[in-house]
């Protein structure tokens, strides 16, 4: 089936500032809550947001074989569930509501009030119940700083890296939506040159500029998905700063790694862009070398062109950008990782979120952590307003952005915030 909602000519009726991530080429999906207290599933063109429940009851996608009550839901899931045809069909239905051309719902002044809000009006939800949670180490980049700094330089990448993408199941329950305020989390850490572990609030939180990708229902128990058919299972992908302990991290990792540092708080951008929308912007990732076992070898563009940006925001004052990458750098593609997932028949279902890993480039401008941009907080970054971080200040919001862009269309995923508060005593 065509994708007609990605027409780089099409303009919306809708007022879209130039340079806004959500043009009517983008339509991502969402949930919200309105001011009158009511949870819907939405999309959104530039500065509106899109009440698909009230689009739906008055007959504007007759025609698509939904339920009535598909977006009349806390989450996404179900919609999710329907599969890709449904979630094209709707797409290029909402881009032809809105477009320029059409005057049905443009000049329907009754229906409008149903269905369009302003953004600031709203608060954004999670979009999806996430039932499982795999968090990916897939940036070459990052992994050789990071064996680098605590290992042998020479040997930053352990044996297994180059073979397969590694990976660990993260806690669901702690996956939170951008704009929730984080508290400092507490743990056990090692003092330099002690030889027993203290209890307190961590000293070098740490952000991690991630993407992440939401997979419907896929398999059942038992069976893999091939790396030919993985794309078929990725509804879209969202911002993810998955955020981390450094201190606790080093005293609990070995020898079953990430815990307690990781599994306070990882957060979400709301709005799930489809791949459908990202499309066009499919470009070549890295060169693997060694060639991967068969059944993680692929041909073509399987990687994306989006480009991603980190900024810390000290309490009441500007922010100061850290770091610009982009995740074309992954070494591991999204593909490779669903594939390797399921290879021993572990089964995927609607709503599961899979992060890629912290996300650098080659330069020491495009490092995904502070515990790379800083190495290990030997050299602080100065902020706008004069002071200097090794990691993340209480007070201090950490800001990730990104979005592709080409000579036509800019596709972009809005902010992913998150605010570090004090730790409770």
């Amino acid at each position: 089936m065509k994708i007609t909602a990605n027409n780089p000519n099409r303009k919306s009726w809708l007022k879209v500032e130039k340079h806004s991530d959500f043009p009517i080429q983008n339509i991502p999906f969402g949930v919200f809550l309105t001011k009158d207290d009511i949870i819907t599933i939405g999309s959104r063109i530039g500065d509106y947001a899109i009440d698909l429940a009230a689009l739906h009851q008055l007959g504007y996608f007759e025609g698509i074989p939904l339920t009535d009550d598909i977006f009349m839901q806390n989450t996404l899931n179900d919609f999710i569930s329907d599969g890709r045809t449904t979630w094209r069909l709707v797409r290029n239905r909402i881009a032809n509501i809105f477009d320029i051309e059409n005057s049905k719902l443009k000049e329907n002044k009754e229906h409008k009030n149903k269905i369009l809000f302003n953004i600031k009006d709203i608060e954004m939800l999670l979009p999806v119940d996430i039932g499982d949670y795999t968090d990916f180490y897939s940036s070459k980049e990052h992994a050789t700083n990071v064996g680098t700094m605590f290992r042998d330089p020479d040997n930053a990448l352990l044996p297994n890296w180059l073979h397969i993408p590694i990976g660990y199941h993260g806690r669901s329950s702690s996956i939170i939506v951008s704009g929730t305020k984080i508290r400092r989390p507490h743990g056990q850490t090692i003092p330099n040159n002690a030889s027993q572990p203290v209890f307190g609030p961590s000293k070098l939180v740490d952000f991690e500029l991630e993407m992440g990708f939401i997979t419907t229902d896929a398999n059942k128990l038992g069976k893999s998905i091939s790396i030919d058919e993985a794309e078929e299972y990725i509804f879209g992908m969202v911002l993810l700063n998955d955020w981390s302990a450094r201190d606790i991290q080093k005293w609990e990792y070995v020898p079953l790694g990430p815990f307690l540092a990781k599994n306070f708080a990882s957060t979400i951008s709301p709005w799930i862009v489809t791949m459908d929308a990202l499309t066009p912007f499919k470009t070549e990732s890295p060169e693997q070398n060694p060639k991967p076992l068969p059944y993680l070898q692929q041909d073509g563009k399987n990687s994306y062109d989006i480009k991603l940006q980190a900024a810390i925001k000290p309490k009441k004052q500007e922010e100061t950008i850290v770091s610009n990458t982009n995740f074309k750098y992954m070494y591991w593609t999204m593909t490779q990782q669903l594939a390797h997932q399921t290879v021993n028949g572990c089964n995927v279902r609607s709503g599961d979120l899979y992060g890629s890993g912290t996300i650098s480039g080659p330069t020491k401008d495009s490092y995904g952590s502070m515990l790379e941009l800083t190495w290990k907080g030997t050299n602080p970054i100065k902020m706008n307003d004069g002071t200097e971080r090794k990691f993340i200040n209480d007070g201090d919001t950490v800001i990730l952005r990104g979005y592709c862009k080409n000579d036509k269309v800019r596709i972009g995923f809005g902010e992913c915030k998150g605010k570090i508060r004090k730790a409770k005593m």
